[in-house]
């Protein structure tokens, strides 16, 4: 693989990492649906060493805005509880002594706003760090011509191509940053 190949997979791979980060992050906020990617972060100090939540506990969804949350040891629902009650996601849990539920209110028209907001900044934040990688991947390929290791024309080729990736990447993040923004305005 030549040095300009090397160049374009690499910045391909991180804007991949940087749509997969903007994902998990909008995953994160939470809408007045139930989702269990808001507790699966979740850590909980499982016998004196702090485990992710989803490796203690299956999560399903009955309906719309409840998460019932089923550990797989049953000695360790207080654990889960106490970490979920210390969590930010500002929800009180409920514990039959088998499963755990988070009932999600419905949100605030003010709240959901604010949300929206942030999923907004999450979004840019997303677009404005895969411009700096198609930047950084400009700057190694016009250095690589400055040594002679590549013609104009194949840096102009391959400029065309990184601002195609770019484009794909950014329609990528504006997509998700919709489907967001639909959820949270959903009443």
């Amino acid at each position: 693989m030549n040095d300009v190949e090397t160049v374009v997979k690499t910045i391909k791979e991180k804007m991949d990492k940087a749509v997969a980060h903007v994902k998990s992050e909008l995953a994160n906020v939470r809408t007045s649906r139930a989702s269990s990617a808001l507790v699966e972060r979740i850590t909980v100090d499982y016998y004196g060493s702090p485990t992710p939540l989803k490796q203690l506990a299956s999560f399903q969804i009955p309906e719309a805005r409840t998460l019932v949350i089923t550990p797989f040891d049953k000695n360790s629902i207080s654990a889960i509880e106490k970490a979920i009650q210390a969590s930010d996601i500002g929800i009180t849990p409920s514990n039959d002594g088998h499963v755990i539920r988070l009932n999600f209110p419905m949100l605030t028209e003010e709240r959901r706003k604010e949300l929206v907001k942030l999923v907004k900044q999450l979004a840019e934040e997303g677009r404005v760090s895969i411009r700096n990688l198609r930047r950084q991947a400009r700057h190694e390929l016009e250095s690589l011509k400055k040594d002679g290791l590549i013609s104009d024309n194949e840096l102009e080729s391959v400029e065309k191509q990184m601002d195609k990736i770019t484009h794909e990447k950014t329609t990528e993040i504006d997509q998700l940053f919709a489907q967001k923004e639909r959820e949270l305005l959903d009443v």
